[in-house]
This record gives structure tokens, sequence and C-alpha cells, in this order.
């Protein structure tokens, strides 16, 4: 059976709401973050490949990498209906959408926070060099790359339900916990309103709410 080793305020989350609405039996650890430094306990980073999260064991199997896990569990559930096959016509749009969230849309807005954390924890007489940097990268390469995928977002939205057509996918599962993070932070969907209704209706779905539950603790502090 299938264990998902569960890190406090992660992207784990994507994976426990993957679990919930496949509603299959599976395994659950939480791991609590350490208070001071945040980071991940000893005994998650030693059970991880990569010392991330999330990270899910299968028998002797240990895999981290939230695309991969996903494409593991789908791969195990007899739910085809969240990964169109290969000569379906959704599946460019599914491909593109669930790459996309992982492969740009994460790392920049990792990237964007990591900048912040830099400026705030940086020498006082250092700081305002610090921030010029930060607002000089931010203006260059995070944000017209967010903008990028918010306008084709927005776009794909204005003539569909979900992100490949009107039918709920895992690539709308893999979008989910970054839409919901820009979302908590406030003004970043402004001017997108077909991905704020979008992001307002995935938080609605009875298997996100049953993850939160599950979780417990979830405030959206990027892992």
């Amino acid at each position: 059976m299938i264990t998902l080793h569960h890190l406090e305020n992660s992207q784990s989350i994507r994976i426990l709401w993957l679990l919930e609405e496949i509603g299959a039996p599976y395994g659950f650890e939480m791991y609590d973050r350490d208070p001071k430094t945040m980071l991940a306990p000893d005994a998650y980073k030693a059970l991880s490949p990569l010392g991330t999260a999330p990270t899910i064991t299968d028998g002797d199997l240990a895999l981290s990498e939230s695309n991969a896990i996903i494409d593991y569990i789908v791969d195990q559930s007899g739910r085809p209906d969240l990964r169109p096959a290969a000569d379906d016509s959704l599946r460019a749009d599914y491909l593109f959408w669930f790459h996309t969230a992982q492969g740009t849309l994460q790392p920049m807005a990792t990237f964007g926070f990591v900048l912040g954390l830099a400026t705030q924890r940086s020498p006082f007489l250092v700081r305002p060099i610090i921030s010029k940097v930060e607002q000089a990268l931010k203006s260059a390469f995070i944000e017209p790359r967010l903008e990028a995928v918010f306008i084709a977002m927005e776009v794909q939205l204005a003539s569909s339900e979900f992100l490949a057509g009107d039918r709920f996918t895992a690539a709308d599962i893999a979008m989910g916990y970054t839409l919901q993070m820009a979302k908590m932070r406030g003004g970043i969907l402004d001017g997108y309103p077909n991905v704020l209704e979008y992001v307002t209706r995935m938080a609605a779905r009875p298997a996100w709410q049953a993850a939160l539950e599950k979780d417990g603790k979830f405030e959206g502090v990027p892992s």
C-alpha cells in the first residue's frame, strides 16, 4: 500500500489531495518542521531520496518529486480519467499544464520567495542593496514568466472548466498548490478573473477540503 510521508506546509498537500480524490486506502505519516529552521526533520530527510517533500513509500520503494509521484499513483489508481490517454485530443493540453506546474510556475514562485527571504534576513546595512537586486531579478526574470503562465491560463479557462478541457485531471492537482499560494498571498491573481474563479472552485472540491482537514496545519509555506 502507498504511504504518503507528509511534511507540514509543503507541496506534499498535492499528493494528499490526489489520494483523497482517488478514494483508495493509503497510509499517512505526518512530519512537523523544525520550529526554528522550518526545515524537514532528519527522519524525513533520511527517508526521501532527495531529502525533500513530497515523498511516498510503497514497499521497498521510496519516491520523491511531485509529478513523478502523481504519475506513479495514477498508474495504479484505476482512474484513467485523471490522465488523458495518448490518443485523446486533450492529451497535449494535459501534458502542457501538468509540466508547466513544476517546470515553470512553481520554480518561479519558489525563487521569488527565496529572494524575499534573502532580503529579510540580510544584515541591516546591506539590506537596501539586496532589496534592489531582488526587485531587479523579479522585474526582469520572475514576473514576466509568471505573467506569461497566467495569461495563457486565463485564455484556456475562458473556454474550458479545467486545464485539460471539461474534465478534472491530475494537471489540475499539479497546479493546485502553487495557485492556492498565489491566491493566499493576495494581489497576484488580480486581473485574471478566470484563473481566480478556477482556484476558488478547486478549493471547494471535497477532496481538497478532506486533505486540508487531514493535514490540520496547512498555512501555505512553500517547501
